[in-house]
């Protein structure tokens, strides 16, 4: 059987994330703002990808989040994304996440706070160093 590995690549917008994917690394890293259009457009892909991940894949799933700012709609998104992890560290698998933000922007921190109260896995909440 082969297996369909197919990555993401989705450039960033003014109004979308760039969101990029590695199988065999197993990483997914999302940055930038999300307030699409149409949210699910954009996300079902990410969602189904994860899932083929944790279904096809024994190996552990890191997320690196570089997100700004998340409209209603990509809040629910990734609280999806986030039930998925869930599910896959009860039964034993490796995942974590790591959400990078502006110390200036104390209101995503917050956000990743609350999203990282509903996880038993690991979920760094880390403040992004800029160059001088």
């Amino acid at each position: 059987m082969i297996t369909m590995t197919r990555d993401l690549d989705i450039p960033g917008s003014q109004s979308t994330p760039a969101i990029q994917s590695s199988w065999p690394a197993g990483r997914l890293t999302m940055q930038g703002d999300s307030y699409p259009e149409n949210s699910y457009e954009l996300f079902d892909q990410v969602v189904e990808w994860v899932r083929r991940f944790l279904d096809d894949e024994e190996r552990p799933l890191h997320l690196s989040l570089g997100l700004v700012y998340l409209n209603t709609s990509s809040v629910k998104a990734m609280m999806d994304i986030f039930d998925l992890l869930e599910e896959a560290h009860g039964n034993g698998r490796e995942v974590a996440v790591e959400w990078y933000y502006d110390p200036r922007n104390e209101r995503i921190a917050e956000l990743a706070d609350e999203f990282r109260e509903d996880c038993s896995y690991p979920f760094a909440i880390t403040p992004a160093t800029t160059p001088a």
